[in-house]
């Protein structure tokens, strides 16, 4: 590839645990009557980096899936399948220049906790940096969500990228278009326990969340009441725990978790799966104050907030079951971008 390189940016982006309400941000759900969730950034990334020049040309390079295109001009860059989010970003941004672009992510696949969406917001991040910087966190949020709802078509909701943008433990409602994000700042001793007690455990892949979502949505759509009251329970769930956490009573979280997980289930029928129910037995056992899955369900990571002093238990439990924890702190700070200060070569 031709044309002077500069010197390379990066980005990074954290994954959430969605804590109570998703789904209830899921159009047309989120349109007709209104979402709210809660949830919380982890220190499990995504990263970006872009070698830029000004060749025109663009290699694209995922180190998660061992793929790498080049591609020669902007238009050849089609969505076929192959790292179509890094095709969306680049074209949806109408970039004048060229690169190499390499992403990592460190969420297992299919986890549940937006791995896609931090991707998104680390791409967008990125580029916009290159560029000059001119968008806000919310415009970064909302411009990644739009690469997999209109450039790729995917069925989602919207607080994946906005906990990505902006960190941190958040309240968000969703009136579409409107979103809005508003931070939890519970004392710091809570903020604490709450992170000692929590655990993220992967059950392994999980069905692919867009079609689970086009399921879903499509009987909500046929005004299925199955879908109805479950939807306006988990939007419901999601005040539930922010009032918890404002009353920093974990106890209460617990609670608000365990009546997410019971409507999350109630949406469609492989939202568990007979290992998911198996960890949720033996961490009831060792102590549990509730917990609910990720994302989509159908497998991927499970939350477990536990009962005080009793992680330990719980943990040792899920393990010997075949649950794999995930380590993590809570992120306070969302999308970071940033350029090398020393190079070790390339």
């Amino acid at each position: 590839m031709s044309g002077p390189r500069q010197e390379p940016r990066r980005a990074r982006a954290p994954v959430r645990i969605d804590l109570a309400g998703g789904w209830s941000d899921v159009p047309p759900f989120s349109a007709e009557a209104g979402g709210a969730v809660v949830n919380v950034a982890i220190s499990r990334y995504s990263y970006a980096t872009l070698f830029a020049n000004d060749s025109g040309e663009f290699i694209l390079e995922s180190a998660d899936y061992d793929q790498y295109i080049h591609a020669r001009d902007i238009r050849e860059l089609e969505y076929n399948g192959s790292l179509d989010l890094l095709k969306a970003a680049v074209r949806r941004m109408e970039l004048d220049l060229g690169g190499h672009l390499i992403t990592r992510s460190e969420a297992p696949p299919g986890s549940g906790i937006g791995s896609s969406a931090s991707m998104g917001v680390a791409l967008v991040g990125l580029l916009d940096a290159v560029q000059g910087g001119g968008m806000s966190r919310m415009g970064i949020a909302a411009l990644a969500n739009l690469l997999e709802t209109e450039e790729l078509g995917i069925d989602g909701g919207k607080q994946d990228q906005y906990a990505a943008a902006c960190g941190g433990l958040s309240f968000m409602t969703f009136d579409d278009p409107d979103v809005t994000v508003e931070r939890l700042e519970p004392s710091q001793d809570f903020l604490l326990e709450f992170e000692k007690s929590m655990l993220l455990v992967y059950t392994g892949k999980s069905r692919l969340s867009g079609d689970i979502i086009s399921t879903v949505m499509g009987a909500y759509r046929r005004n299925e009441a199955s879908m109805t009251e479950p939807l306006t329970n988990l939007r419901e769930a999601a005040y539930l725990m922010r009032d918890a956490i404002i009353a920093e009573d974990l106890a209460r979280v617990g609670d608000a978790l365990d009546l997410n997980w019971d409507n999350q289930k109630r949406l469609y029928q492989e939202m568990t799966t007979p290992k998911t129910e198996a960890l949720f037995s033996v961490a009831r056992s060792g102590g549990l104050l509730g917990g609910k899955g990720c994302g989509a369900g159908g497998g991927g990571c499970i939350a477990l907030l536990c009962d005080a002093d009793r992680e330990h238990v719980v943990r040792h439990n899920v393990e010997d079951l075949g649950g794999r924890c995930i380590d993590f702190s809570l992120d306070h700070e969302g999308l970071r971008i940033w350029q090398p200060t020393a190079q070790t070569g390339r």
